[in-house]
């Protein structure tokens, strides 16, 4: 269940009950007539079952409240009521697979942001990764894949896409090839300044790696892989089950690739540095190729829920 939490004008609370009282899948209505202050209004509260929540959320935009009042979205970690198991039990679908389209514009441009802390993560996750290839460490490359934060700009790319937000695509387009184009430069000199002090050698980049050499050797396998990461993710993202996303985040080798091409840079290597180039390309557009089906087939799944939505509730 969802619990909403919605300042109201009183001029639109009638409208605002009503909308709720003709969504199925909305339990614990309530009504606070004058109780808030800033902005002056109504507060009213209700439960409404996932898979009812984005048809609900549309509608009370539809009609101004995000603009004149608040709408405030919980996610209800326990409720012990049958009125509320009525309402879920009421509402199409299964609520794990419900998407809130709302909550993933939110949570993508959020992701998609060029923060100092952004720059910082994508940056030390590559130079994690550095030390893994030039030391053919499979443990830091897993290691460099978690910390690394590019899925979140991927991400937004494709809801950008899927729901039209050319605002949200070039910011995540931005985040993604500055965050990249840094964390290399940086890793560049992190490369230099590791071979002067004899920790990173040439001779360790170009010797056999069993462990770590597929980052500058891309394949049909590899972009495969990427796919069905991207897909994954998104769902993870999607989904109110959602612990899936470190999975997907030490199964693509976007950061080691990066990695690997700038400490190739620094020494040279052009074969290792468009190799591991073509790699990086590779799995960003598999990752945004299928996360942008994976959430057109979303989209077109809950437009036939929410028909049903609508027929069951007579409207």
């Amino acid at each position: 269940m969802l619990h909403l939490r919605l300042i109201t004008p009183a001029e639109k609370t009638d409208d605002v009950v009503r909308l709720i009282e003709g969504t199925i899948g909305t339990a614990h209505l309530c009504v606070f007539p004058g109780a808030a202050r800033d902005p002056a209004g109504d507060v009213v509260l209700c439960d409404v079952a996932r898979e009812a929540g984005d048809e609900l959320l549309g509608e009370l935009k539809g009609i101004g409240l995000d603009a004149s009042g608040s709408i405030a979205v919980e996610n209800v970690d326990l409720s012990l009521s049958r009125r509320a198991d009525e309402a879920e039990a009421r509402a199409p679908g299964e609520s794990a697979d419900a998407v809130l389209w709302e909550r993933l514009i939110e949570a993508t441009h959020e992701e998609s942001t060029l923060s100092v802390t952004y720059l910082a993560f994508i940056t030390l996750a590559t130079m994690i990764a550095a030390c893994g290839v030039v030391l053919d460490n499979a443990v830091l490359i897993v290691g460099a894949m978690a910390v690394g934060p590019e899925f979140g700009p991927l991400a937004g790319v494709s809801t950008a896409v899927v729901r039209r937000r050319p605002r949200l695509a070039l910011r995540s387009v931005v985040a993604l090839l500055t965050g990249f184009a840094v964390a290399m430069a940086v890793t560049v000199g992190f490369s230099f300044f590791m071979d002067a002090v004899g920790l990173f050698s040439e001779g360790r980049l170009e010797a056999d790696r069993p462990q770590t050499g597929f980052v500058y050797a891309p394949d049909w396998l590899s972009f495969v892989v990427a796919v069905l990461a991207g897909a994954a993710g998104t769902l993870s993202l999607t989904s109110a089950k959602s612990g899936a996303l470190v999975g997907v985040a030490i199964s693509v080798t976007t950061i080691p690739a990066a990695a690997n091409a700038a400490v190739a840079l620094s020494y040279g290597d052009a074969v290792q540095t468009w190799g591991s180039t073509r790699q990086l390309l590779l799995n960003l557009l598999g990752i945004t190729l299928a996360g942008t089906l994976t959430l057109l087939a979303q989209k077109h799944f809950w437009a036939g829920q929410h028909e049903r939505l609508h027929e069951r509730s007579g409207g």
